[in-house]
């Protein structure tokens, strides 16, 4: 190549020079970053480009100059680009943390500028006469970048400030529906996906003067409130333990910050209460919302407590039979169908039956919802009418396993009911679960009638007890069996 294409001394070292720094930043970037050498290595391939188009006019005087002064601009950007990366990806990220890709972004294009005002300058040309010229060009320039520049440096203070950041949950005006994960933030707008599976592209100078609400900072967890009305001749601290107790282990309620509930305000349908609890699972707010509604449904209607509906007719309160609409004489005889086919009360005359079948009640369990829990009082048992149940023990070393899966005609909490144990084992509804509960009082009734009938019980809970540990523990031992016996006449007194 002739010298007057400008190959001297100062040309080939920025060209090293250019080689260098992009070994360097592909050497020290890290892997998963290494796609930010594209914009150096596009410069470094293309500075021979300028040349090969001077070739094509080989009559003009001013197209060495020209090539020249073009593939040294290439050379240049491509140097100015590694050196900036470097120092803000690779040392940069060694003592802060990482830049958002936007701030990377403009500092790229300023390294291109400085390149190109550089070479201007080099090249004899005043590079004040590009930022001067025509008011008119520069007014109407300025009136049509009005918005997009608004937005990029929008874009530049939501990086700077950090309201929110990618993944967050974020509320972006006044209407709730408008709430959503943000999944991008680049330099004209934020692209948020909402719960209804749609992007939502929100202008960032849009997004600077609005009032944002993020849901997942400065904590993971955001609280949710729901409102429940109970009657007025109910009282308020009962309904709020009752409230407590069925949203306790609710899919998502978390235990820290713990749920509470206060009494919000007197309606004319009855008592409000509000009700809070926390969730790291906002993407399923929904669910979280339901299912701690459906948790206090169950909970109120096992108490007897009717939420109370917008009427002023007057009505004579009963209490109401386990099936709508079904007689008790009814209820007795399918409790007394579902007992005969109890292990445990298989020999049972009809009459004790029938007592035992009076003074059982029925509850409903949501799906989900624990019947007991593991290390509870309790002095009672239950056998499943319809539903299934899950049973679940903690090991000793913390782990928990699952014991055993009881449907229709099954029972459990015979250990509680016979020797007033705490609870050995949580017991959770798989699905819709009606149980039959059996009391203490109304088992004792039948002891008085039926002594007998406790040799039978004894054995039956020697034989839960052997299965339990084998479970749970290789090798552990049931009670002995005379002990057992003991235990249960004590507690009932016999």
């Amino acid at each position: 190549m002739p010298p007057a294409w400008g190959l001297d001394g100062g040309f080939q070292r920025e060209g090293v020079a250019a080689v260098v720094g992009l070994l360097a930043l592909l050497v020290f970037l890290p892997r998963g970053g290494r796609r930010l050498a594209v914009w150096p290595l596009l410069f470094l391939v293309l500075s021979p480009l300028p040349y090969a188009v001077a070739l094509l006019f080989p009559e003009a005087a001013e197209a060495p100059g020209i090539a020249t002064a073009a593939a040294r601009f290439c050379l240049l950007a491509s140097l100015l680009v590694s050196a900036v990366l470097m120092v803000m990806v690779v040392v940069w990220e060694r003592v802060a943390r990482p830049l958002p890709r936007i701030f990377v972004d403009v500092v790229r294009w300023l390294a291109v500028a400085v390149a190109l005002v550089v070479i201007l300058y080099d090249a004899g040309v005043d590079a004040n006469n590009l930022f001067t010229g025509s008011a008119v060009f520069t007014a109407v320039l300025g009136f049509a970048l009005k918005d997009t520049l608004g937005n990029v440096f929008a874009g530049l203070a939501i990086h700077a400030e950090h309201p929110f950041e990618v993944g967050d949950w974020i509320q972006y005006d006044t209407n709730q529906a408008h709430i959503g994960r943000v999944v991008e933030i680049n330099w004209r707008a934020t692209k948020v996906l909402t719960l209804d599976e749609a992007h939502v592209i929100i202008p960032n100078g849009q997004l600077a003067q609005a009032s944002i609400r993020n849901f997942t900072k400065p904590q993971p967890w955001s609280r949710r409130s729901l409102y429940v009305i109970t009657p007025y001749d109910v009282s308020p601290q009962r309904v709020q333990a009752i409230i407590l107790d069925a949203i306790r282990g609710s899919f998502g309620v978390l235990d820290q910050p713990p749920p509470s509930v206060v009494t919000n305000d007197f309606k004319e349908r009855g008592v409000e209460h509000w009700v809070r609890l926390f969730t790291t699972d906002f993407d399923k707010r929904d669910r979280v919302d339901g299912m701690a509604r459906d948790r206090i449904w169950f909970a109120l209607a096992r108490h007897g407590i009717e939420i109370p509906v917008a009427t002023q007719a007057i009505r004579l309160q009963r209490v109401a039979p386990p099936v709508p609409g079904e007689p008790w004489e009814a209820v007795v005889e399918r409790r007394m169908g579902l007992l005969a086919g109890v292990d445990l009360f298989a020999d049972l005359a009809d009459p004790q039956r029938r007592q035992l079948a009076a003074e059982c009640r029925e509850s409903v369990y949501a799906i989900g919802e624990p019947v007991v829990r593991e290390g509870d009082s309790g002095a009672s048992m239950f056998v499943v009418v319809a539903g299934a149940v899950e049973v679940n023990a903690v090991r000793a070393d913390g782990r928990n396993v699952r014991l055993a899966g009881l449907g229709p005609g099954e029972f459990f909490g015979e250990m509680s009911l016979l020797t007033g144990a705490s609870r050995s084992a949580t017991v959770t509804a798989t699905v819709e679960t009606r149980v039959l509960e059996i009391t203490k009082s109304s088992f004792g009734h039948l002891l008085e009638a039926r002594p007998g009938v406790l040799d039978t019980l004894g054995v039956a809970l020697a034989n839960r007890l052997a299965e339990r540990a084998r479970l749970i523990q290789s090798g552990a031992q049931p009670p002995a069996e005379p002990d057992l016996f003991r235990r249960i006449r004590d507690f009932f007194e016999i």
